[in-house]
């Protein structure tokens, strides 16, 4: 091997690459103290790149409709604008959910305390006079009591001990009230920092991107980018107009048949439909609970009510808003599901199904380049491996040039 300029500055870099590995390994403490100090350092920054992402989706839709000018929007009134409407309107959503779901909660909670007791004493009664021709399971049921009283006490003993251990390290829940809200602070300023010029940061880090690296490495990483933020920005998109409308059906629905509690299930139904698949199953059982309380016809008509739903918002109303927004077969969906669940709950779920779908579009063009390479193609009907026609290599070469 010659040991010109480029092979010299490859040994170079196996060089640094190996004596980083051996440092690490030997003083890993040390190396995963440097970590988290970085990684505590930028994660408001992270945060606040999070934050942006989400606020870009309803603001490029007020640039869109509200300012029709094919102009440059960075810089103008436009973009001012269009960025303090998102802020009202997310503020709106959250300010609704404090204001009128959270009440409407603890009136639930309160009234569900005094429900419980005597729906235990109908349910009581009812097998009582379900089994009246066997004794010893009237005995057995006669035989459940729950001392209301223990258990009152029980929960004050343990806010007790939540609130001595709380007073005890006050100065640490003050530590960390002051840290959240300065980290939230900074998240925030930084995220309308990259709203207002997002144009510019991304002319300078394509600039910073064609300084160091090769054209073809970045067209490919530019590429990728762009892939991920439109299967990102349409998920993020249709799963919040879905649970909007699946969440407005039910307190409509609800409403109409003078159901108990109808604002509160249908909010609760909205938030859980966020969670791909298993959400609106979570929301059903809660407001199932709920109303099983109050009247068990009532929760029954409820179960019925929400599977007609569940149809018609998964056969009409789910794939012509949400559709194949993220183009993900239906057992990767439930696979990435799955995976983020595990992994990181309820934010695993939803941020693993797009970005499974950006790997699968990835790897699905890589494999249908490598079988062009190749001149075959596997026939969708029967499985088999067959060359590719010529007319079929001819569409494809006109594809790429255009």
């Amino acid at each position: 091997m010659s040991l010109d300029k480029e092979n010299l500055k490859k040994i170079r870099g196996l060089i640094i690459f190996t004596i980083v590995v051996l440092i690490t390994l030997w003083q890993y403490n040390a190396v995963l103290h440097l970590a988290v100090m970085c990684m505590n350092i930028v994660f408001p920054f992270i945060v606040g790149g999070a934050i942006a992402f989400i606020l870009n989706v309803p603001m490029n839709f007020i640039e869109k409709h509200l300012f029709r000018k094919k102009e440059k929007t960075e810089g103008t009134y436009a973009r001012g604008i269009s960025l303090l409407l998102t802020i009202i309107f997310v503020c709106s959503i959250i300010s609704i959910v404090i204001f009128v779901v959270v009440p409407k909660l603890g009136t639930t909670l309160i009234s569900l305390g005094k429900n419980i007791q005597v729906f235990i004493v109908d349910a009581q009664r009812w097998f009582e006079s379900l089994f009246n021709d066997n004794p010893e399971i009237i005995r057995m049921i006669k035989e459940v009591e729950i001392n209301w009283d223990k258990l009152f006490n029980g929960v004050i003993a343990f806010f007790k001990t939540g609130a001595g251990s709380v007073l005890g390290s006050t100065v640490t829940v003050a530590k960390s009230i002051v840290s959240g809200v300065t980290t939230f602070v900074i998240s925030f300023v930084f995220s309308c920092y990259i709203l207002l010029q997002k144009e510019r940061l991304s002319i300078q880090i394509k600039k910073i991107l064609y300084a160091y690296l090769k054209v073809e490495r970045v067209e490919k990483i530019l590429s990728v980018c762009k892939l991920t933020n439109r299967t990102f920005s349409n998920f993020l998109t249709g799963q919040c107009v879905e649970a909007v409308i699946l969440g407005a059906m039910f307190v409509i629905a609800m409403s109409i048949l003078r159901m108990p509690y109808a604002l509160l299930v249908g909010v609760l139904i909205a938030f859980t439909a966020l969670i791909p698949i298993f959400g609106a199953f979570i929301g059903c059982v809660i407001g199932t609970f709920l109303i099983l309380v109050e009247s068990p016809v009532k929760a029954l008509i409820f179960l019925i009510l929400f599977f007609v739903l569940q149809q018609i918002e998964g056969n009409f109303i789910y794939p012509k808003v949400v559709g194949n927004s993220v183009g993900l077969p239906s057992i990767w969906v439930l696979a990435a599901v799955s995976i983020g669940g595990s992994l990181m709950g309820i934010v695993g779920m939803l941020v693993f199904i797009p970005m499974v779908s950006v790997l699968y579009t990835l790897l699905r063009g890589h494999v249908y380049q490598k079988l062009d390479k190749k001149g075959v193609y596997v026939d969708e009907a029967s499985g088999e491996l067959l060359p590719i026609p010529e007319e079929m290599s001819e569409a494809s070469e006109k594809v790429k040039v255009e």
